[in-house]
């Protein structure tokens, strides 16, 4: 008796961790996270600080959720080039706003993202800098990954989008 109760507990132990990886498994939605869109639908000139040689710039992103799932976008971190020269790094992030907070993405959804770049023109040719203060730029380019997140899933995706 002794044994057979023994085999009783490891199979039901056994069947436990089973049926939650299957649960796991088909909740997983990082297929359906694969599929959002990125594009750069803006980059204008909020403000140009001669004092301390800084140029901020809004920089707007626009997501499309064509999945069924919803979503949210945990961080947006890009390269961002000004006909075609590298101008710097951008990082749009809400990894510290809990999911509830953050923006959501219902199945079909389009929602601008802003974030604000900051360009130093210590880092850039000053050419290219006094090019983004003055409106010169005709072409951006932005490149990096974006991460989407579900209550049970995450998902990374590299996207490149011109504007």
């Amino acid at each position: 008796m002794a044994l057979q109760s023994k085999t009783t507990v490891y199979a039901a132990i056994g069947g436990v961790f089973a049926l939650m990886g299957g649960i796991i498994f088909f909740t997983s939605d990082s297929i359906e996270l694969d599929q959002v869109e990125i594009a750069l639908t803006s980059v204008e000139l909020r403000e140009a600080n001669s004092a301390n040689n800084q140029a901020k710039l809004d920089v707007t992103f626009l997501i499309k959720n064509p999945s069924d799932t919803t979503l949210t976008v945990s961080t947006i971190d890009y390269q961002l080039y000004g006909d075609g020269a590298l101008l710097g790094s951008g990082l749009y992030s809400t990894t510290d706003i809990a999911m509830p907070g953050r923006a959501i993405f219902y199945s079909g959804a389009e929602v601008p993202l802003k974030n604000i770049f900051v360009l130093n023109k210590s880092d850039v040719d000053s050419e290219i800098y006094e090019d983004v203060v003055n409106g010169k730029i005709t072409n951006f380019t932005a490149e990096g990954r974006i991460i989407t997140q579900t209550s049970w899933s995450e998902s990374e995706k590299e996207f490149k989008t011109d504007y």
